[in-house]
């Protein structure tokens, strides 16, 4: 099955706005996403947990009642990521031995969703413990690639763009610390934002392991990693990211032909394949003929090879929560406490550099949907313009944003011929801390150069 084009189903603001005339009633929005997911699911296997009798029951008082308060997505049905506890469901993150663990109260960001109005219809699938860039484990199956069912949608939060790509949803939740909203956007052609790190809380997003412990409350979000929407246009992703967020968000609205934009499109060890870069250099083109200021090279750009060692060192340890390594090391406090001060200065040059930019422009991944591996990507090599490289090296470019803690939109931007295979392609935008809106915005502007 293939979905050359998915953009034409109403989005969750369009969706929102047919309920609110009398269009369309709640419990007709939320039949029409089950019947999609009926429809398309049994090929794609994005649902994990799905949860239609309750949402339908929700459906139908929400429509006896109507909006409560300022519910900007009243009615509008939605999934969210396994991973995010959603009251009376199950989350195991991939593991058999977990599926006992049955969430008692939602997350936050489930409880804002709701206030918002949103109408929860189930959950998205994920890689075991949401650590690598396919969504497969045994409890739920594989998440295959709408455009390309032999491919991977992504990871860790596959499941959520496949459904946003294939339909199902108009929006969705996912997390990212190694790129697991941005590269699945950038697989399926949606759109993603990782949020500035801190901005949307994660608490009830714990590993089951722990979270079934009794009297367990987290008490801090982890290290580098964060929860981001995906949609299929700028303005759903500004509207929940809105929802999500702990603190106010402010736009400065500049116009995008007063910004100063950088492109990277290089980093060390970790070359990009032709079929990423070359939609991504004529992405470049038309924005520079279309007056958009786009420099190619900055002495402001931090130590790039510096920054992926410090990632990749504070990536591991956090997801281990500092088990030792498998070889055998074990890291120190003092270890940790150089990685933070490691990333505070890494977190200061590139302040300094959007003193001067507005925005940095750069590939979410090096290469498009990988193929179907039994093995982990990073555990395994990718094509790189007919070389195998290390499928961990791809993490430079998630970790581009994430040690520095910074927002990235991901837009789709075209698309590239992979290994065989014509596949969705997309862009990140990068801004500074707390530039979110920014930045989806930005991308959006980007998106109407691109596309009309």
């Amino acid at each position: 099955m293939a979905y050359p084009k998915l953009t034409d189903k109403p989005g969750m603001l369009e969706t929102a706005a047919a309920i609110r005339s009398g269009a369309m009633s709640v419990a007709e929005a939320v039949d029409a996403a089950i019947t999609r997911i009926e429809h398309y699911d049994a090929e794609i296997d994005a649902l994990a947990v799905p949860d239609f009798e309750r949402a339908a029951a929700t459906a139908m008082a929400m429509d006896a009642r109507g909006p409560v308060g300022d519910q900007p997505l009243f009615g509008v049905p939605m999934t969210v990521k396994e991973s995010f506890d959603v009251e009376g469901l199950q989350s195991c993150w991939g593991h058999e031995r977990l599926t006992d663990y049955i969430a008692p109260r939602d997350s936050e960001l489930v409880r804002r969703l709701k206030a918002a109005g949103v109408v929860i219809i189930g959950k998205t699938n994920v890689p075991v413990d949401l650590t690598d860039w396919q969504s497969v484990n045994p409890v739920y199956g594989r998440t295959n690639n709408p455009h390309d069912t032999s491919r991977s949608p992504g990871g860790s939060s596959g499941g959520s763009a496949a459904a946003v790509a294939s339909g199902m949803v108009a929006g969705e939740y996912g997390t990212d610390i190694g790129g697991s909203v941005r590269v699945p956007a950038h697989f399926c052609g949606v759109w993603g934002h990782k949020t500035t790190w801190g901005l949307v809380s994660k608490q009830g997003h714990d590993h089951p392991m722990m979270a079934r412990r009794p009297g367990f409350v987290a008490a801090h979000d982890g290290a580098l990693s964060i929860a981001g929407p995906l949609a299929r246009n700028a303005d759903d992703l500004a509207i929940l990211t809105q929802v999500g967020a702990q603190y106010a968000l402010s736009r400065r609205g500049k116009p995008l032909k007063q910004c100063r934009l950088l492109a990277i499109t290089e980093y060390p060890g970790c070359p990009v394949d032709a079929s990423v870069s070359e939609p991504t250099e004529a992405a470049i083109a038309a924005l520079i003929a279309a007056g958009i200021s786009v420099d190619r090279a900055s002495d402001l750009i931090p130590d790039l090879a510096a920054q992926q060692g410090h990632y990749m060192r504070m990536l591991n340890t956090a997801m281990a929560r500092g088990a030792p390594a498998p070889n055998g090391k074990r890291a120190s406090a003092t270890d940790w406490f150089d990685l933070l001060d490691a990333q505070a200065a890494n977190e200061f040059e590139w302040a300094r550099l959007f003193e001067t930019y507005d925005f940095v422009l750069a590939p979410p991944a090096p290469v498009l949907a990988v193929p179907h591996n039994e093995k982990r990507v990073f555990d395994s090599t990718i094509r790189v313009n007919g070389q195998d490289i290390p499928g961990a090296a791809g993490l430079a470019w998630a970790g581009l944003a994430t040690f520095p803690n910074l927002p990235a939109t991901v837009l789709p931007i075209g698309s590239g011929h992979y290994e065989g295979s014509q596949l969705p392609c997309g862009m990140q935008v990068m801004g500074p801390r707390m530039s979110d809106l920014d930045c989806i915005h930005a991308a959006g502007e980007i998106g109407k150069i691109l596309h009309g």
